[in-house]
């Protein structure tokens, strides 16, 4: 087995890019019978929406949502709270705001000290208090890879949800976090990551989505969905098949963390990032960008921000700023082919 002081050696992949792939999951959902959901059921799977929702016989609406991974870091404790931020940003891309949490954990009992699993745990009860969320138990078994995560649950109004499917043409897309975290959190698992990379990668991933949420509710967004690990191509995808709609996204307007082109051109690079760019070539006109480029832009996402689809962005961008939250206008929705999606420039080095 792996170095006991480096988690990520015990980790086949890294974070989100442990995801099926999207071509992988929609085979593997489609094998499945479709039953229908009662009423209550505002928001389920037929739109691969982050989480789903729940009408309340009292008023007001349950968002369940649950998210686990292998280390994407070697510190236990910033494990923990890049895993909780992660299963928690789905709660905030659907407009909601997070109550309650449960502990998902896997622990190689034989091959790593016990007393590294509290560590994780406290990280994740840690950003979860931060939240507002009260994490009220949980399940462990053993396994050959340590795995944690987090079922979350949160509240929102039912004329207040944020959806994936409702982007129309003319909307101006917005994203809230830099990206590139997939090739980064590969680069540590590799030994080769900078100093100043990592501080980056975890500051950004354990960063909370609840003020771009906030934001994105008062401003009043058409449809939204954070970025993990289909990338952040992949989901716009996704939210365009959901709508019905084209997207176009200005590469060079995309914000990214220091020095991931670089790592793309070395191919230091998730497995789940080359499942997503697989999935994405049939639908994308990749325009000038070359294969390291189109990398970048499929990059398996942990915790990224959230991508929110916006008629009035000038609304959404003040109160962006007014929160503080750190913000690109990216692209813009088209009609065209569910789902396709056309790239103008290349990202910058």
């Amino acid at each position: 087995m792996g170095d006991p002081a480096k988690l990520t050696s015990y980790s086949h992949g890294a974070g989100c890019a442990c995801k099926l792939g999207p071509r992988d999951l929609t085979y593997v959902l489609g094998l499945l019978d479709e039953v229908a959901a009662p009423d209550e059921v505002l928001v389920s799977d037929d739109t691969g929406d982050d989480a789903a929702v729940y009408l309340l016989p009292g008023g007001g609406a349950l968002v369940a949502t649950t998210d686990f991974f292998t280390p994407i870091v070697d510190d236990a404790y910033d494990w923990g709270r890049i895993a909780a931020a992660n299963a928690l940003s789905d709660v905030y891309a659907m407009g909601g705001e997070p109550r309650l949490a449960l502990n998902l954990a896997a622990w190689p009992v034989d091959d790593l000290p016990l007393g590294m699993l509290p560590e994780g745990l406290r990280g994740g009860r840690d950003v979860a208090t931060a939240a507002g969320a009260h994490v009220v138990g949980g399940h462990t078994i053993t396994s050959t890879e340590p795995i944690y995560g987090m079922v979350a649950l949160g509240f929102v109004e039912p004329d207040a949800i944020v959806r994936n499917s409702r982007a129309r043409p003319g909307d101006l897309l917005v994203l809230t976090k830099p990206i590139g975290t997939g090739m980064i959190s590969t680069a540590i698992k590799r030994g080769v990551a900078k100093p100043e990379q990592i501080d980056a990668a975890i500051d950004t991933m354990t960063s909370l989505n609840d003020r771009a949420a906030a934001a994105a509710r008062q401003a009043g967004v058409t449809a939204g969905t954070d970025v993990t690990g289909f990338g952040l191509l992949g989901h716009l995808r996704r939210m365009c098949e959901a709508s019905g709609v084209g997207a176009f996204v200005d590469a060079d307007a995309v914000p990214l963390l220091g020095g991931v082109v670089d790592l793309a051109i070395r191919y230091i690079v998730a497995g789940g990032t080359k499942r997503n760019l697989a999935w994405l070539n049939a639908s994308t006109d990749w325009g000038a960008c070359e294969e390291p480029e189109r990398l970048v832009l499929a990059d398996a996402q942990t915790s990224g921000g959230l991508l929110l689809s916006s008629s009035n962005p000038g609304a959404l961008t003040a109160a962006l700023e007014t929160a503080g939250v750190v913000h690109a206008v990216i692209g813009e929705i088209v009609d065209g082919d569910p789902g396709s999606i056309g790239v103008r420039g290349r990202p910058a080095a």
